[in-house]
């Protein structure tokens, strides 16, 4: 996709949307049948991935519930033909992304560690937890967390939902990019900590709702999915040995 194109805004400022960049179209011509597309994709996905907790293929939701989040993120994006956020993986943007993502772990997964030690300290139970049987499991988990998990939520709650939010948004005219990026920050680590409340079954997975901000924040700094996708898979890993080793 050509990015070297920038839609500027009434001062001269660069937009929220760019016409071709990284996350979605200028000029929406049907915001009404978007947002309802939205919606009902986003009720879709949480009501499947729940069936599939519930029902007799429970066993393979490791597999399933990635599947639907990847197909509920581009089938409909490849239908109505719109831009799907890039990935980024041109030499230039990793180089950028991945000292975005170091800059960002060096500061949040220390005080991420010292909220499990002083939790395991104090008896107090450690949300989440994940549960690996045996060491063969720890491969399995591994990559799980960042093949599967990292990667299809990523690519439906920023690349589909996020970026959605965005094209609704950048429809009416802001005095400063900085409100609509943090409605769409917080409306999809919002949707992010739901969809774990509404397949766990646990209010304890609403605890999500805070990582799920540094990931659409990602999103919105690195403006490519490369950055949450490696964060989120760092996270989640770095946070399952955490809670195993101190609890």
């Amino acid at each position: 996709m050509d990015s070297s194109r920038v839609q500027s805004g009434p001062a001269g400022s660069m937009s929220l949307v760019e016409p071709a960049g990284p996350f979605c179209d200028h000029g929406i011509r049907h915001p009404a049948r978007l947002a309802a597309e939205t919606v009902l994709v986003t009720v879709g996905v949480f009501l499947a991935a729940r069936l599939v907790c519930m029902g007799p293929v429970a066993k393979l939701q490791w597999l399933m519930i990635p599947a639907i989040l990847v197909a509920a993120a581009l089938l409909p994006t490849w239908t109505a033909r719109r831009h799907f956020p890039r990935i980024g993986l041109d030499r230039n943007h990793v180089q950028q992304t991945l000292w975005t993502v170091v800059t960002v772990s060096v500061c949040v997964l220390p005080v991420t560690l010292a909220g499990i030690w002083i939790a395991a300290r104090l008896r107090i139970p450690i949300p989440l937890r994940p549960a690996i049987d045996g060491q063969n499991g720890w491969l399995a988990w591994l990559l799980h967390q960042l093949l599967y998990v990292a990667v299809a939520e990523e690519l439906f709650f920023r690349g589909y939902l996020q970026a959605n939010v965005m094209r609704l948004l950048a429809a009416r005219p802001w005095r400063s990019r900085t409100v609509p990026q943090s409605i769409a920050i917080v409306a999809s680590a919002g949707c992010f900590a739901l969809a774990h409340l509404f397949v766990q079954g646990r209010a304890v997975a609403l605890v999500t709702f805070l990582p799920g901000l540094l990931f659409a924040w990602l999103f919105v700094r690195t403006r490519s999915l490369l950055g949450p996708i490696l964060f989120h898979g760092l996270a989640n890993i770095s946070y399952g040995i955490m809670a195993l080793m101190l609890a």
